[in-house]
């Protein structure tokens, strides 16, 4: 009955990926429609309107360098967080410890994306200095990923739970995690994560209501530390 139900999802879900096919390549034809009836005024007015869009894009990748965009940096003290956070729309904010080893692990995958996705901030703040701000966001586990956007909490990754319940998920994952909560811009597919080994038992969750991702076993060890 189990494969029944999987075979039905699998043959579903085919048909919707041909048929998002189906609309791009329409979409493709009609735009090479266009540009074939076009003529040279025409032609003109849409080289100027690409060229304004590269100058504002440049532009905006100039202003997101200025507010520190770009690099993956450590603030001083819980203070720093509301300036930070004010000055750009969306942020990525990792609590963490020093004695922490999984701290360490998101350190190496946060730099990566810091350099990849210039419309987001990414920071990371040690919660030994930071107990106020803490305790006000209910950060009972580290390492901890707090998502703001537009100077509000929309989401938060606790833990390794949202990325294969693995010490070994590869950035891509990370980076599909955050797109699930409109933190950076992804441009892949949201329904299922990269591919990737999971441990057994670890499946990814979506809840629609909340527009919230967890994983299968991540209710059961909200209030845990992790201490290594």
């Amino acid at each position: 009955m189990a494969s029944q139900s999987m075979e039905i999802m699998a043959k579903a879900l085919e048909q919707q990926v041909l048929q998002s096919a189906r609309m791009v390549e329409e979409q493709l034809d009609a735009e090479l429609g266009k540009l074939e009836r076009m003529d040279d005024d025409e032609m003109e007015k849409l080289k100027e309107r690409r060229m304004e869009a590269l100058k504002k894009s440049q532009k905006q990748k100039q202003e997101w360098l200025g507010k520190g965009h770009g690099e993956y940096k450590e603030i001083p003290s819980e203070k720093d967080f509301f300036p930070e956070v004010k000055e750009s729309n969306r942020v990525v904010c990792h609590f963490y410890r020093d004695s922490t080893f999984r701290c360490k692990i998101l350190d190496k995958h946060l730099s990566v994306l810091a350099k990849k996705h210039l419309e987001t901030k990414f920071i990371k703040l040690n919660v030994d200095k930071a107990p106020f701000l803490t305790d006000r966001l209910r950060i009972k586990v580290i390492p901890t990923l707090a998502l703001v956007k537009d100077g509000k909490t929309k989401d938060y990754i606790v833990g390794f739970t949202d990325l294969g319940n693995t010490d070994e998920f590869p950035t891509e994952v990370l980076e599909w995690r955050l797109g699930c909560s409109d933190i950076i811009n992804y441009s892949g597919n949201l329904m299922e994560p990269p591919t990737l080994t999971q441990k057994s038992g670890s499946k990814f969750i979506k809840l629609i209501i909340t527009g919230t991702l967890f994983s299968s076993d991540f209710l059961d060890c909200m209030d845990v530390f992790y201490t290594h």
